[in-house]
């Protein structure tokens, strides 16, 4: 599996689409697809159980082509690009042009 320019927990500002400038941090990344908090918000239809025991018409994140986030810079308060740069365990993601560190979610950085 190739790894991805963002990761689970990462802040991402989206690129395209309806809901573009839309800002959030990535719960989940499903294949190709990112879902991004409270971004692309659809309505599900679910039936009543245990655990939503009034069931009805819920609102929930949809899910994103992970080619239309990027990663949010704070040092330049806008999206970047990133590239990989470093050897061995200093290896990691870097904003392609301010040059900020950003950490590796699920990785001990």
């Amino acid at each position: 599996m190739r790894a991805a320019h963002v990761r689970k927990g990462d802040q991402v500002v989206v690129i395209a689409g309806a809901n573009k400038g839309k800002r959030g941090k990535i719960l989940k990344v499903v294949g190709d697809r990112v879902i991004v908090e409270k971004v692309a918000m659809v309505k599900r239809h679910t039936k009543a159980t245990q655990k939503t025991p009034q069931g009805g018409i819920v609102d929930k994140e949809g899910t994103i082509h992970i080619s239309n986030v990027q990663l949010w810079d704070d040092k330049t308060s806008r999206g970047t690009r990133t590239k990989i740069a470093g050897e061995g365990k200093e290896k990691g993601r870097v904003g392609a042009k301010s040059g900020t560190k950003f950490p590796n979610p699920g990785m001990g950085a």
